[in-house]
């Protein structure tokens, strides 16, 4: 097998990895042994050992005494710090996009939480509240909050997946996302970001209250 097939194969394995972390199949505290890996995903331990260490790159993945390489568990502090530089961040993406974003891009916004309000909770709910965000931040026009945004979500993926298929959360988040998104029509930065660090203080709350009632965190709200 050729290096190049084996990038190419170390790509394809992280990919695979990334999405059972977020799907919460691949769970905080999960060893991750690389001949067990291979056999599942039928490529060799090569490509399997590059998929980890791009992992543990990402903070995704540490390796513990005895253990190895393992899916690392966020304790409650840290959690805490996650969505702090969630509402930071998410909120100043919203006041730039209250300046930025296009007339297409509002319309949009505003289509997928319309479509978010039909959707049951659960996979399509999870999806559809990922595109608002995405075309939220995509709408701010900038470059490198983006890539902060990207780096903290993928930290954010530890936790699972999304809070929706709670129906309460799904209301909730629509009124939220409405409030967010009429101070973007309005061209109203300053509004737009308080909206946005409410949503995410929303969602912060619904976490304290999941990690205080059980052993195990709810999946997270992206």
């Amino acid at each position: 097998m050729t290096e190049d097939s084996d990038l190419s194969q170390g790509q394809g394995a992280y990919r695979q990895l990334l999405e059972e972390v977020r799907a919460g199949r691949l769970g905080p505290g999960t060893r991750l042994r690389e001949t067990d890996l291979a056999a599942r995903l039928g490529i060799s331990r090569t490509p399997v050992r590059e998929a980890i260490r791009q992992l543990e790159a990402d903070g995704l993945v540490v390796h513990l005494p005895r253990q190895g390489a393992t899916v690392r568990s966020l304790d409650y502090a840290e959690v805490i710090e996650l969505y702090e530089m969630r509402a930071v961040l998410e909120g100043t993406a919203a006041r730039l996009a209250a300046r930025a974003a296009s007339e297409i891009e509002l319309a949009e916004l505003a289509a997928l939480n319309a479509d978010l309000a039909s959707a049951p909770p659960g996979p399509i709910a999870r999806e559809l509240n990922r595109q608002f965000h995405r075309t939220l931040l995509d709408a701010a026009r900038n470059r490198f909050l983006v890539k902060a945004v990207s780096a903290l979500q993928k930290t954010l993926l530890i936790l699972g997946s999304s809070t929706l298929t709670d129906p309460d959360r799904v209301t909730a988040s629509l009124s939220e996302h409405a409030t967010v998104l009429a101070a973007l029509q309005a061209r109203d930065g300053a509004t737009a970001e308080a909206a946005m660090r409410a949503h995410v203080e929303a969602a912060l709350s619904m976490r304290i209250r999941a990690m205080r009632g059980r052993e195990i965190p709810l999946h997270d709200e992206p």
